[in-house]
């Protein structure tokens, strides 16, 4: 019997999870999960990325990775933070960022998770703001001519405490009046990486993680939860804490791919193999509801 307004939700695998990981055990642990989409990182000094500026050489491995595993790999992440408050410390992360869209182009990519920044959203003073606006519409048509598209991450700024908890603090990205200014000023082609997890350990009161406000313009999705110690929050996987996922997949618009960022270090398959076992749950609850890899 074929289920009417039925939904198939494509789920791929983020990187961050395998920062401390060689580039190839990457690709083996997707094929390992039989998922067909891999994140990649480029900077940031992780040995699970590539290079700052990663050479002709190094893509062109990168892309036989590719090919080997026959995994496609169109999420590439970079490290930013418009919203530096020195002027020429901006400008210097611009001209990064620069080269680094050129080479997340020649990987392959065609969607770019760029932060707006981690300084608290109270202390975005408008001058900050202007420039961080500006940043993405620089940012955004070198895209234009690259053939890619940039996803702005729903997170806060974090503050890491003695237990090994982070604080997330308040950012322009997670607040919910910064969030309605952004969707009006950025360019229309300018999209966001909902990350309902980063918003959850911001606004823990809100099961709505800001949906309403970016639905229209979601064009990347991490999936991750995060769950309470002491002062602060711990990450684990989809399913391990109370975020409820299956109402924001009946509400989200986003048809691409949705990507588990599963951050923990110490048991990454597992906390792979436990986000796969909780949306198989929410498939077997919801008849209108499945996923691929």
């Amino acid at each position: 019997m074929t289920i009417q307004n039925q939904r198939t939700i494509s789920v791929g695998l983020g990187e961050w999870g395998f920062r401390n990981l060689p580039m190839r055990r990457h690709f083996e642990i997707a094929r390992q999960f039989d998922c067909k989409w891999l994140e990649f990182g480029i900077g940031g000094d992780q040995v699970g990325r590539l290079p700052e500026f990663p050479d002709a050489g190094q893509i062109a491995q990168y892309r036989a990775l590719n090919e080997e595993f026959g995994i496609a790999t169109p999420f590439c992440c970079i490290e930013n933070d418009f919203t530096l408050a020195e002027s020429s410390a901006h400008e210097e992360v611009l001209e990064k960022c620069r080269r680094q869209l050129v080479a997340a182009a020649e990987c392959g990519a065609t969607h770019v998770r760029l932060f707006a920044g981690f300084t608290p959203a109270a202390e975005v003073t408008p001058e900050i703001w202007s420039r961080m606006v500006k940043a993405f519409e620089i940012m955004d048509s070198q895209c234009a001519g690259l053939g890619l598209t940039i996803a702005i991450e729903t997170h806060g700024g974090i503050r890491f405490n003695d237990d090994g908890s982070a604080t997330h603090i308040n950012s322009v990205t997670t607040d919910p009046d910064c969030l309605r200014r952004l969707m009006e000023e950025l360019p229309p082609r300018v999209g966001f990486n909902f990350d309902p997890g980063n918003i959850k350990a911001v606004r823990p009161d809100d099961p709505d993680c800001c949906l309403s406000i970016i639905n229209e313009r979601i064009n990347y999705c991490h999936m991750k939860d995060w769950t309470r110690q002491g002062d602060g929050w711990l990450a684990v996987a989809i399913g391990d804490d109370e975020l409820d996922y299956a109402p924001l997949f009946e509400r989200m618009s986003f048809s691409g791919v949705y990507l588990i960022e599963y951050e923990p270090l110490h048991d990454c398959e597992d906390g792979i193999r436990r986000s796969l076992d909780y949306l198989e749950r929410i498939a077997a609850e919801q008849d209108s509801l499945s996923f691929q890899r």
